[in-house]
């Protein structure tokens, strides 16, 4: 053997001991993803959010749960490295550090939010595995708790950032609404971004569209007294044609274009729907449209497989183009400028690693 082929084939086994040695640590985490969803959801972060050390059974009495399963639930946060673990004690405490990335009260920073996806996109594997055999997709009736989760997930990207950061993004915007606008919100979920908008301003109205009957349902309950909003079950795949012409001052979507069956002929129904000097207001992932340029996202993994899980095959479920959560912002640019918009804007929030903000006119 020459020397330099016994050189590479080390370093070649150098490189496969490390890539098992990666593929472990995958375990582990996709596994801690899991136990974090469970602290999120049982409020177990938010129980130890003040950092005292504690027993599993005081833990467990304070938060209203079975002290076995938190018993078993520390260990995996212990060996995770996420609570701290006295041995002759035997409490356990979240320090600061963590508790500023995994309680409620940590608003965008909390990542116990976005964990749930992992146990969420997981119940389908085995729909998707179908579809890699059969091609198809998988419909949005197989995600009970997918606009759940997106509501809270909406709750901490547009919410919070709704009023002091998005809306400023269009000029005088905030002074139409006050005034009186026409707002349209397509794919609105359970409508917790056109709520707030309607609460904050009743010289404006309101109307929420999407698919599904039970974020409408969910919508329609949290609207309470607020006479300026409604919400409608809507197939948006023929809104190119079904839509009201120059019917709507301001259209928004949030989150909700790269998933539809029909993207294009959203965007078309949009351009249609626009009022003479009306603005579309839409905000989805960011990312390259190539993935060779996404190499270094910080979230890229995790948002193709969100696209693969989710947003492609739902689209595909109903014959449809099945773009990706990581459609990128080229494409997207292009398909805004295919459906009649002139001026297309793409702004960054500084706090957002997540998402681009796409200010839309057509003249």
């Amino acid at each position: 053997m020459c020397l330099n082929h016994a050189i590479e084939t080390t370093l070649d086994d150098d490189r496969a001991a490390a890539f098992a040695d990666d593929l472990v640590e995958t375990l582990n985490r996709g596994a801690l993803a899991l136990m974090i969803s469970l602290g999120h959801r049982t409020g177990l972060f938010d129980a130890m959010a003040h950092g005292e050390p504690r027993s599993s059974g005081a833990l467990a009495a304070e938060a209203g749960l079975d002290e076995r399963y938190v018993r078993e639930w520390l260990a995996a946060m212990t060996t995770g490295r996420v609570v701290e673990h006295d041995p002759r004690a035997q409490t356990f405490r979240l320090p600061g550090a963590h508790a500023a990335s995994l309680v409620r009260a940590a608003g965008l920073g909390n990542m116990g939010v976005y964990a749930q996806y992992i146990p969420l996109l997981g119940a389908v594997e085995d729909d998707v595995v179908a579809c890699f055999r059969d091609g198809g997709g998988v419909p949005y009736a197989r995600y009970p708790r997918f606009h759940e989760v997106m509501a809270e997930d909406s709750g901490l990207t547009v919410l919070a950032s709704l009023f002091d950061h998005i809306l400023p993004l269009v000029p005088g915007l905030a002074a139409r609404l006050d005034q009186g606008l026409r707002v349209l919100d397509l794919g609105c979920g359970r409508g917790r971004a056109l709520l707030a908008l309607a609460a904050r301003y009743p010289h404006s109205t309101f109307t929420g569209y999407d698919l599904s009957p039970e974020a409408i349902a969910a919508a329609r309950d949290a609207a309470g007294g607020l006479a300026n909003v409604r919400f409608e079950v809507r197939d948006l795949s023929d809104f190119d044609r079904s839509a009201e012409p120059a019917a709507y001052d301001l259209v928004t979507t949030f989150d909700a274009v790269h998933d539809q069956a029909r993207p294009r002929a959203l965007l078309a129904g949009i351009r249609r729907t626009l009022a003479p000097g009306g603005v579309y207001l839409m905000q989805d992932v960011h990312a390259a449209s190539a993935v060779g340029d996404n190499l270094d996202h910080p979230l890229g993994t995790l948002l193709y497989t969100v696209s693969t899980m989710h947003c492609m095959t739902v689209s595909l479920a109903q014959g449809g183009e099945g773009l990706g959560t990581m459609w990128g912002r080229e494409q997207a640019e292009a398909l805004l400028r295919e459906a009649g918009f002139d001026r297309v804007e793409v702004h960054r929030l500084e706090h957002d690693i997540q998402n681009d903000y796409y200010v839309v006119r057509a003249d």
